[in-house]
């Protein structure tokens, strides 16, 4: 009966996973089966941690993160947790050797949304890393299986894919997180004046993150490139519609790409995968 219970926690942070990011869900579904469900975890408790710095007002959230964060590395030591998502996040940080220093830079970014709301270059290097390029990293891990070499030979354009991610975020959402959080992660940068300019930068920042990140996404094992190539997609074409608007516009509302453009993207990206021209 154990292993239903394990079925069940997993099944959990699958469901986080396809209720949060449709265009993640699409990705790690196209991922070869023994990588669909560490993936799955590992979304399902990033996410879980974003969700109490960022919703839960009416909680004491420092309070609530560092049990969080405390609860992950009892689930971790003694191999089981009441809690689902922690539950499936300890098996697979277990199985595959997923780094405390990843977890701890992760939960510490987390921290920060607590506290800061404007970032120097410093801080904004610090939070991208531990926000977004450390799960870039764990998920490596998962895709290695392993083997070490290959996972130091990947590292870096693991790296600058999660922050091309992360950045690209931080420009489609820039009106919520300076209206419902009082955030702009963009050193610099006044949201009440953001400029063509200033907007035309970050652009340029992101597009160099996500060129780097290209080259090891097409080194990465059989079973998790297409996937991992998915997604670079999806936040690619993210990044060309935010480039199309007015820093105005960009500043007024949430830019996305529709569900039919995804998947137009998603059979553009399956034909070029099987004619191996990735």
């Amino acid at each position: 009966m154990f292993e239903l219970y394990r079925k069940v926690c997993m099944e959990s942070s699958k469901l986080i996973t396809q209720r949060y990011s449709t265009s993640f869900s699409l990705g790690i579904r196209v991922f070869d089966k023994r990588f669909r469900n560490p993936i799955y975890a590992i979304y399902g408790f990033v996410r879980f941690a974003d969700e109490i710095v960022d919703t839960f007002h009416d909680y004491p959230k420092a309070e609530l993160l560092s049990r969080f964060w405390k609860d992950t590395y009892v689930a971790i030591e003694e191999g089981i947790s009441l809690n689902p998502v922690l539950q499936s996040f300890q098996e697979v940080v277990n199985k595959y050797n997923i780094e405390r220093e990843l977890i701890d830079a992760f939960l510490r970014s987390m921290e920060m949304d607590l506290h800061e709301n404007t970032y120097d270059q410093a801080g904004y290097e610090e939070y991208i890393y531990g926000s977004a390029e450390v799960v870039g990293l764990m998920c490596l891990r998962v895709f290695c299986e392993g083997d070490n070499e290959k996972y130091e030979s990947l590292k870096d354009s693991a790296r600058s894919l999660g922050s091309a991610f992360q950045k690209v975020n931080f420009l489609r959402d820039l009106k919520s997180d300076f209206d419902d959080r009082g955030r702009v992660y963009f050193p610099g940068v006044d949201f009440t004046e953001f400029t063509a300019d200033a907007k035309a930068q970050i652009e340029a920042d992101i597009r160099r993150d996500f060129d780097h990140a290209y080259q090891g996404i097409i080194r990465l094992p059989e079973g998790a490139r297409f996937g991992v190539y998915l997604a670079y997609v999806y936040y690619l074409n993210l990044l060309k519609k935010i480039k199309q608007s007015p820093a105005h516009r960009v500043a007024e509302e949430r830019i996305r790409v529709n569900d039919g453009r995804k998947m137009v993207l998603l059979f553009s990206s399956a034909v070029r995968n099987s004619l191996n021209l990735l």
